[in-house]
């Protein structure tokens, strides 16, 4: 028996059965859900944690939400005994002060998974729902001073039981949503999603009996560990600094101490907690440290919480990355993609193979809604951009990208925009503003026109390195910024990097510029070839070329 156990080959099957279980919640999710920004965007995440809530194997989608839903299963082990913790009870948090890490659109949903009368494991679903009320249209505001004005907050609350719906907290939700129809067919994707993984891993434990399922969860989680460890040993030993200017002018920073048993990241001397809603949770601070760490040393193996063993976050209470109840935190994800950000730069060049110039560095979060013109109904967009990647030693930035924040997820195809939210997309392009020139230069950004058609539609965005850009490696120059322009039917400009509840009439045009990411080396060591490739691709026009790489 105790051959089988350590069987590395079953310890692989296993795993592999885990991550295809992941995949099949991933898929049901995206196949079911209402919102487009769930299954055009893939703004969600899936994973299988073992039964004290680590995590163990993760679906696709967004990075920075798989990393999140251990830490719901944990705050529901922390706060319910175990004889309340039954077979087919779901749990669901979205409060950043328990186990919900983000804001309060993010919902995670959580159900135990018993075999033989035995929890062995958790399966785990984040989404962002569409709306959960709070003093603006999709809970987003810019203005919020406390996370009470940003909607209906779920502290880890049970929602089935036994298998069976609790009404009272289903009818809750649906009366403190704008679109209760696409927050309800999210709730139920999701739930349907992590009712999948639960019958896959009952059909895995079953097959190769309870004790070597969870003895090949744990033996996956050390080999994790000793991979990053191995990672560590091969990395320059020391503290590194790093800073960086927030758009408002205040300085954040960090200090990174490698060495063969830690990867200490210390954010404490930081901005204290905003008054606003630009703040980002401990836990969220944690994860933005995890996908830094993870693209450092071990990006090209598998995610568990074996991985994490050697990260160590430090932050002060109070302050912007770990703040007190009851600040504000709708936007924090405008906070946790700039401490990825800090950490990033301050440690990428320790090594030189993922060693890059800054990108755009903002998720670009854009919500716009009104009534539907054809239809009447409520619609409500909510969707991230792609922007422009830092150059690297060796090769330009990629263009039109979404944030390291965001991975492997999708823009909004311009038909469900017009079909579903009743605004024409007149143009997205690759934009043709300066920034980021160098020996490598930086991805592109681009330039996107909503024409609204709605009488008393409104948008809301709050991006960062509007002022603050992206930072430039050896001579290139720095990149582009990111902002939105109003361009009002008689012609009126407005721009914009935050701003909530702006009021649009039909005809007005919202036009969504983001960053290109920074240049490495001198523009003017630039490859002649590569000018011309460029000048003949339309990424850069000829004064471009004369004005920055001394082109003829």
């Amino acid at each position: 028996m105790n051959s089988i156990k350590n069987d590395p080959i079953t310890t692989e099957i296993i795993q592999s059965s885990l991550q295809a279980a992941c995949d099949e919640m991933f898929v049901a999710m995206r196949k079911t859900a209402m919102s487009s920004i769930i299954y055009e965007v893939l703004d969600f995440g899936t994973a299988v944690t073992d039964s004290n809530g680590n995590i163990a194997a993760s679906g696709a989608g967004i990075p920075a939400f798989i990393a999140m839903c251990d830490k719901a299963v944990q705050a529901v082990i922390k706060k319910y005994d175990s004889n309340h913790i039954k077979e087919g009870d779901v749990f669901a948090t979205n409060d950043p002060y328990n186990g919900g890490v983000t804001h309060l659109n993010d919902v995670i949903v959580v159900m135990p998974v018993f075999s033989q009368g035995e929890r062995i494991a958790w399966t785990a679903n984040i989404a962002h729902w569409p709306d959960l009320g709070g003093m603006a249209p999709g809970g987003i505001s810019a203005d919020a001073k406390e996370i009470f004005q940003e909607g209906l907050q779920l502290p880890v609350i049970k929602m089935i039981e036994n298998g069976k719906p609790i009404q009272s907290v289903i009818d809750i939700i649906t009366a403190n949503s704008r679109v209760p129809q696409y927050t309800l067919g999210d709730m139920w994707a999701a739930i349907a999603s992590i009712r999948v993984g639960e019958k896959r891993i009952k059909d895995i434990a079953n097959k190769y009996g309870t004790e070597i399922f969870k003895n090949s969860v744990q033996q996956f989680m050390d080999y994790g560990e000793r991979t990053s460890l191995d990672a560590l040993s091969s990395l320059p030993h020391g503290t590194y600094h790093g800073e960086d200017l927030l758009d408002d002018g205040r300085k954040i920073q960090v200090d990174v101490t490698i060495n063969d048993k830690e990867f200490i990241v210390d954010l404490r001397n930081n901005p204290e907690q905003d008054d606003g809603p630009n703040n980002a949770s401990y836990d969220g601070t944690v994860v933005s440290a995890q996908m830094a760490f993870k693209g450092i040393t071990s990006s090209d193996f598998i995610c568990n919480a074996g991985t994490f063993r050697p990260l160590k976050v430090l932050c002060d209470e109070g302050s912007m990355f770990n703040p007190v109840r009851p600040a504000a935190q709708g936007i924090y994800y405008e906070t946790d993609i700039r401490s990825y950000d800090l950490i990033w730069k301050t440690i990428s060049h320790l090594n030189p193979n993922k060693s890059s110039a800054g990108s755009f560095a903002s998720i670009c979060g854009t919500f716009m809604g009104g009534q539907h013109p054809d239809t009447g109904a409520t619609f409500i967009i909510i969707e991230p951009q792609v922007g422009g990647w830092g150059a690297s030693s060796v090769s330009d930035g990629c263009s039109a990208n979404f944030s390291a924040f965001h991975g492997d997820t999708f823009n909004t195809p311009a038909e469900i925009s017009e079909a579903r939210h009743g605004v024409y997309v007149d143009q997205m392009r690759l934009t043709d503003e300066d920034g980021g020139e160098g020996k490598f230069r930086g991805g592109k950004g681009i330039v996107m026109d909503y024409r609204v058609r709605s009488k008393n539609a409104w948008v809301s965005v709050a991006y960062t390195r509007s002022k603050s850009l992206p930072w430039a490696l050896d001579g290139g120059n720095e990149g582009g910024s990111n902002y939105i322009e109003v361009i009002r039917k008689n012609g009126d400009l407005e721009k914009y990097s935050v701003v909530t509840g702006l009021t649009l009439e039909p005809e007005d045009v919202v036009r969504i510029h983001t960053g290109n990411g920074g240049g490495c080396g001198k523009p003017e060591l630039r490859d002649k070839s590569l000018i011309e490739e460029d000048l003949l691709n339309e990424y850069i026009t000829l004064d471009q070329a004369k004005k920055f790489y001394k082109y003829k």
